[in-house]
């Protein structure tokens, strides 16, 4: 017996529906690629679960992902531990996020129990073909001072941490997002160790459930502020809506007070944040909800405005209501902004970068590239690949195109590797961390064209016009959020710290949606 069967068998006993609607076979992924994605009907209720999880393999000596011609890839860095996240500085060394989730999140549920089994053998941990488990939570320094697309040399610059996921760097100071909150390490760029201890900025909503534990991080354009993720705490608010309070939202920071409010809400597991490098606005990839079948619901790329609400949990892709989610709450239903570009079911997108100034073909110089680290909820496999959407005028112009493939075995159903964040090197090369493969690949112009200076993840924008832009008023529909998360009454984050997060006295919709609905007149 598999252990996808084995897997099927258990959720089934555990009362998981993940079916739902047509087979995935019998259904056209392309349809449900782009600003208008086929939505087939719900289906609320099975005994008889959609999906696959792949045996995860890893790579064999001298085996790379697939790339079209004109590209190159290679190994940038292997032997890593749950590498999630990569990001470069402004000398171009690249910085390695590896992680994974806090121990210990506590189990309510029997199929809570399956769902941590499920996750732990798509990640491939503990010994095996990866061979014998690593040390992770840390920050890995590579360099490569010679801009040859070859590392020089490797630190490990933080270890120890809870949980890291996104960074962001400015002004001396390493911002390291944790699984509980954003901290700050003095960092001079250049240097192979930090030995000073963390301040901490702000709280985020953490533990001791922490179902979407990743915090990405970005940094904007003007430099003052970060915004920082945090995903829901359940699949569509099943441990009730006081366990989401703050969750499912972007929530923007004063790197300098550690003030913090909500900045955009109703997006179950945002990651991939990044600004558009000439619009200013801030983009982010988004996982959405599960057993609805195996077709439903896209993840997606969008653009995220200020006080905008994306729809979780009450309805998915604009107004399409939820029904499973009681009392429903139409006032935020018909607020629910519709994302820009659907990526299709269950590819868990996690990673994003724009290429603006890459040193890639001419095809891929006004885009961005997404990382998707690929399903488990669906009887077909669905992502474990990196691809390319051209965009024109700061928005989506263009059907996806898969570009890095090779990390599914389908026929086999066995994965090499999955795909998660993305950046681009010092020389202007497309980074791709690979948590289930320890490896960091690099793809590279096959003419071996480089960029004329180091490109580093935090583009601060000379321009205060450009900086600024993207930032103002809401998008039609939005009202404002509300909620604020204060530094700490003794003074700013680093001294005493800011509170953990707390509802707003009185909300304006659409705010948090873990708050009550406004009383009927």
């Amino acid at each position: 017996m598999t252990c996808t069967s084995l897997a099927r068998g258990a959720i089934v006993l555990a009362g998981i529906g993940l079916a739902g609607g047509s087979a995935a076979q019998d259904f056209d992924i392309s349809s449900q690629i782009g600003p208008d994605p086929v939505l087939p009907e719900p289906n609320y209720v099975t005994l008889s679960p959609d999906m696959n999880v792949g045996e995860v393999i890893g790579w064999a000596e001298g085996e790379t992902p697939d790339v079209p011609e004109g590209l190159v890839i290679s190994a940038y860095a292997r032997d890593l531990a749950n590498p999630r996240t990569v990001h470069t500085l402004p000398n171009g060394d690249v910085l390695v996020i590896q992680s994974k989730a806090p121990e210990d999140k506590p189990k309510y549920r029997p199929k809570d129990y399956v769902r941590t089994w499920i996750m732990a053998m798509a990640a491939g941990g503990g010994e095996g073909a990866q061979g014998p488990e690593k040390a992770t939570n840390l920050i890995t320094l590579l360099r490569d001072p010679d801009r040859d697309g070859v590392v020089d040399e490797r630190h490990d610059l933080l270890t120890d941490l809870h949980s890291p996921f996104g960074v962001a760097w400015i002004d001396d100071t390493l911002y390291v997002a944790m699984a509980d909150g954003v901290v700050a390490y003095p960092y001079t760029l250049g240097e192979t160790e930090i030995t000073e201890p963390p301040e901490l900025v702000t709280l985020l909503p953490g533990g001791p459930l922490n179902h979407h534990w990743t915090k990405d991080l970005a940094l904007s354009p003007d430099g003052s502020m970060l915004y920082a993720s945090v995903g829901s705490n359940s699949n569509v608010a099943e441990n009730g809506m006081e366990a989401e309070k703050g969750r499912a939202a972007i929530w923007q920071i004063d790197r300098e007070s550690g003030r913090a409010k909500l900045f955009a809400t109703g997006l179950r597991n945002p990651n991939g944040l990044m600004f558009h490098p000439e619009t200013g606005v801030l983009w982010a990839v988004i996982n959405e909800r599960d057993e609805l079948g195996p077709n439903l619901v896209p993840d997606y790329l969008t653009s995220v405005v200020e006080d905008g609400f994306y729809g979780w949990p009450y309805s998915y892709f604009g107004m399409h209501v939820d029904e499973r989610v009681r009392p429903g709450r139409p006032d935020l239903v018909a607020a629910a902004i519709k994302p820009d570009y659907a990526l299709s079911s269950h590819v868990a997108a996690l990673g994003l970068v724009f290429t603006h100034g890459a040193a890639l073909p001419e095809e891929y110089l006004d885009g961005a590239f997404v990382g998707q680290r690929g399903s488990w909820n669906r009887d077909e496999f669905n992502g474990y690949k990196v691809s390319f959407l051209p965009f024109r005028d700061g928005k989506p112009d263009g059907m996806l195109q898969d570009v890095v493939t090779g990390f599914l075995l389908p026929e086999e159903e066995k994965v090499r590797g999955r795909p998660v964040g993305l950046g681009l090197d010092g020389t202007g090369a497309l980074l791709i961390a690979d948590d289930a493969g320890n490896t960091v690949w690099r793809v590279a112009a096959a003419d071996g064209r480089v960029s004329d200076a180091p490109f580093e993840t935090d583009r601060v924008a000379m321009d205060p016009a450009a900086a600024s832009a993207g930032q103002g008023a809401p998008a039609e529909g939005a009202a404002p959020v509300g909620e604020e998360l204060p530094a700490g009454e003794d003074g700013p984050a680093g001294e005493d710290g800011p509170a953990e997060p707390a509802p707003p006295a009185e909300p304006a919709a659409p705010a948090d949606p873990a708050a009550e609905p406004p009383a009927a007149d």
